[in-house]
């Protein structure tokens, strides 16, 4: 999606300043040691899956697949490669130091290893039927229930989540750039990641400290947050959509669920119901860890290209057949984007012999193009402690607030932290917050980020006052000519409660200056952009809009949507003035109240005629739009970045919902007497191995006798980027209701069918799918045809027809598309299915859409 891309860039802002050429960002590494290979049988050459691959004298580890190969790398110095197998001989293989190197690795079978253990190494088709294997993990898979924690009455434990990020592959060559020179003392805080032995440079820590209550019928939970501790980059980023953002990029991984959500993409958990259907398990050993006896069962893909995991997990031997510990990853051949490699570690405990709890949750990525060239490691580590079991709380408990505010919960001394955390911070980890704040006071650092924000947020902070969106400062359109646009706005730095907005415009072609003026004030001591907002805004605007065009996170005037297909000759002058206020509450339940002052009038090829006024009068109507309006907005668990322009959402798996309520009337000074209704159910459904779909349903009536411009003006399309929410084949102005309901389906395989596809597979790609279906009618109190003093349906300068009803069958577009090209393009081909013999318009098309995703 387009905010990924705005929104990574600003969680890694510190790789800014390395960033100043491409390749001194992604510079080569030239001191890496590479060893790769295969692990076979001595005496049978057979493959062997899931042997241990180790670098001596480092923390670098892995295991071999299903066909028994390896790749491990390192900066750090090496000299042994070590290789073990259960029912082997351990070997010990040496090294070149900062080569890549190919070895096959020969064990040979070590004849006293102890009976009770079950080896499968032969390379032979793999089956489910009496497979002991399969037969433990449909034990597991049975037991679920039981050993979820959702199982339990009532739950209560303190948590502790640390999250940091880290610029990985650290070449010498790297370090001793010239633009880092006032900056070498950063380099004395390097560490080495477990997850794959690479030097890594930490940039970004955030400490958390919450005590979690929940009940389970009646269902309530509470999450108390009583402490948090952050790099912070106030001025340049969102602080609070940080850490939103990384919330949503490190969901909580539940093995026990059929479905995990794993960087944005629904994976088949290797213990869901349907599991044994798509991975194959394997029985290594049994071992004791901490007092419980367990098996030691590998799982791995049974199509590599899947989205899958693979890894092992430690079944307790008893009756509860619970999983005691898993490690698990993601095979390098998945269509995952920007991971070069992800380790998940999860431990459970069974607590006061009630039920199993989990105490640590650890999640690893190392983000980047390639294994070679530099990037972000980031880690989630969350431990729990302090469980309470099947001891409810009052009903009204949980509904009591938290018990602090923010600067209260962020100002607690290092005193504090010492004795609260779980665990110590490393050496590396406690120096980032003092690094990062010197860094911050660096005329050098402060020029950097001022480029990243005009790049990225489109302004220029100027103190008090940041000029932009700089993306809007040209334009270009038949009607206007060329644009000339020129604003901006106050910072928190002129008043964290009052934001005063304008901009002044003018088209070389119409002689006209458009302008708007708005301020809008907090009605809390917090930000007035800071969830949950409760503000009031007026505005006034002179200013130009084209009909149907309904656009979502760019502006109108926006200089990459100056190219449009088809006729585009028509637009209204507006002179608006707009009363509005708006409430959020915690639950992301939300209320906006509002009241506007429209005065309305053609421009272009767009007339307001009716019988009493010629086509082309010099003496047009003006249309009064006086309205009263209510809108809420209910979008359980939402979470979202607050940009500089926009609210970006990140769409999870909870539908949104929203009702809109809009009266036009007379005495207000309203032409006309109406009302309007508007109901939208957006969500998105995940599903495991065949992606997700995103369905939005809509529906509206209005009631009274309006003209056109009143109407429900179909959304429509004319550019050549593809739109979500648009109709990409419709023209501007094709369409009106007064009543319609429309569907709008778009589906991503997350590249399930090209994954199977030789050769294709290696490109990533990812189909997608779409339909769009609008139903909708005209009745005839608002049907010009029937009633003369209602404004007439724009014509084409040659008197044809432009703008239709829906009365006879609906509109209807599909399209299919290709996704991931080159990781962040969507190309579809859109094709129009009804009103094909409307003049000017195209049955097929090329949308393109630019879209980062994982």
């Amino acid at each position: 999606m387009k905010q990924y891309i705005y929104i990574i860039q600003r969680i890694f802002v510190f790789s800014i300043l390395f960033s100043l050429t491409v390749n001194t960002v992604f510079a080569q590494q030239s001191a890496i040691t590479t060893v790769k290979g295969q692990v076979i049988d001595a005496q049978t050459n057979e493959t062997l899956p899931y042997a241990g691959v180790f670098l001596e004298g480092t923390k670098v580890s892995s295991n071999t697949d299903m066909n028994g190969n390896f790749m491990v790398h390192t900066t750090a110095p090496v000299k042994k490669i070590r290789v073990g197998y259960v029912g082997y001989e351990t070997m010990f293989v040496n090294v070149r130091q900062g080569e890549t190197q190919n070895i096959k690795i020969q064990l040979k079978q070590n004849l006293k290893e102890i009976n009770e253990v079950l080896v499968t190494p032969k390379k032979r088709k793999y089956r489910n039927k009496n497979n002991p294997a399969v037969e433990l993990i449909n034990q597991v898979i049975d037991h679920r229930s039981e050993n979820k924690k959702e199982n339990l009455s009532a739950l209560e434990y303190e948590k502790y989540e640390k999250i940091e990020f880290a610029l990985s592959n650290i070449s010498e060559k790297f370090k001793n750039r010239k633009a880092l020179r006032k900056f070498q003392f950063v380099f004395d805080n390097l560490d080495t990641t477990e997850l794959s032995g690479k030097e890594v440079l930490p940039v970004y820590l955030k400490e958390s400290l919450s005590r979690f209550y929940s009940r389970k019928n009646p269902s309530e939970k509470k999450d108390n947050l009583e402490a948090y501790k952050m790099v912070s980059f106030d001025g340049y980023v969102d602080n609070q959509g940080i850490t939103e953002f990384l919330k949503y990029l490190y969901q909580d991984v539940d093995i026990y669920s059929n479905s995990i959500t794993f960087l944005t993409n629904p994976f088949l958990s290797p213990i869901a119901s349907t599991a044994p259907a798509f991975y194959k398990y394997f029985i290594l050993d049994t071992l004791e860890i901490a007092n419980y006896k367990c098996i030691k069962l590998s799982f791995a893909p049974r199509n590599k290209t899947d989205m899958l995991f693979q890894g092992f997990m430690y079944i307790t031997m008893d009756s509860s057949y619970a999983v005691k510990k898993i490690e698990m990853s993601v095979n390098k051949d998945i269509n995952l984007n920007w991971v070069k490699s992800a380790k998940i570690q999860q431990e459970f405990e069974k607590e006061q012999k009630q039920g199993w709890v989990m105490t640590k949750d650890e999640l690893s990525v190392d983000f980047g193009i390639s294994q070679s060239k530099m990037g972000v490691f980031g880690k989630r580590s969350v431990s729990y402690k302090d469980y309470k079991l099947n001891y409810p709380r009052p009903e009204n408990y949980y509904n009591t607030p938290d018990p602090g505010t923010g600067a209260e919960l962020e100002n607690k001394n290092e005193s504090f932290w010492k004795v609260r955390r779980h665990d110590p911070l490393s050496h590396s980890e406690a120096g980032i917050y003092l690094v990062m704040d010197s860094i911050q006071h660096i005329p050098a650092f402060r020029r950097a980020m001022d480029i990243f924000t005009v790049l990225f947020a489109g302004y220029k902070d100027y103190g008090y006052f940041e000029i932009g969106p700089i993306n809007t400062f040209y334009s270009y359109n038949p009607i206007e000519g060329i644009r000339i646009r020129f604003g901006g706005r106050t910072t928190p730095k002129f008043s964290k409660k009052l934001t005063l907005e304008t901009y002044a415009a003018y088209g070389d072609r119409d002689k006209k200056m458009k302008y708007y003026f708005g301020t809008t004030y907090s009605l809390t001591k917090r930000n007035i952009f800071e969830f949950p907002v409760k503000y009031i805004k007026a505005s006034f605007q002179d200013e130009t809009k084209i009909p149907g065009q309904d656009l979502q996170f760019i502006q109108e005037d926006n200089i990459l949507l100056s190219i449009k297909r088809g006729v585009n000759d028509k637009l209204f002058y507006n002179k608006k003035f707009t009363l509005e206020h708006l409430n959020e509450f915690p639950n992301h339940l939300s209320f906006t109240l509002g009241y506007s002052y429209t005065q309305q009038r053609p421009a272009g090829n767009l007339y307001f005629n009716t019988d009493n006024y010629a086509i082309h009068t010099n003496t047009q109507p003006l249309l009064k739009i006086s309205e009263v309006y209510g809108n809420i907005r209910f979008a359980p668990h939402e979470q979202f970045y607050q940009g500089k322009i926009y609210r970006l959402p990140f769409i999870n798996k909870y539908p949104i919902f929203q009702l809109q309520y809009t009266a036009g009337l007379k005495f207000l000074g309203n032409d006309y007497d109406y009302q309007n209704l508007k109901l939208t159910i957006s969500k998105r459904f995940f599903w495991p191995l065949l992606g997700y779909t995103d369905f939005i349903l809509e529906g509206d009536k209005i009631f009274g006798k309006v003209p056109y411009p009143l109407l429900d003006i179909h959304r429509a399309n004319q550019t050549y980027s593809y739109q979500i929410l648009s109709y990409n084949l419709m023209n501007f102005l094709e369409f009106v209701s007064d009543q319609y309901a429309s569907l709008n389906i778009d589906h991503c395989f997350n590249g399930f069918f090209f994954n199977r596809i030789p050769l294709v597979k290696k490109l990533k790609f990812r189909e997608l799918i779409s339909c769009k279906v609008l139903y909708g009618s005209l009745t005839k109190q608002n049907n010009p045809d029937y009633h003369p003093e209602l404004f007439k349906f724009p014509t084409y300068e040659d008197g044809t027809p432009e703008t239709y009803t829906l009365n006879k069958k609906p509109y209807v577009e599909a399209s299919a598309g290709i996704g991931n090209i080159l990781k962040v393009f969507r190309v579809d081909l859109v094709k129009r299915l009804s009103y094909l013999n409307n003049p000017h318009v195209s049955s097929t098309g090329i949308r393109v859409r630019f879209k980062l995703d994982f």
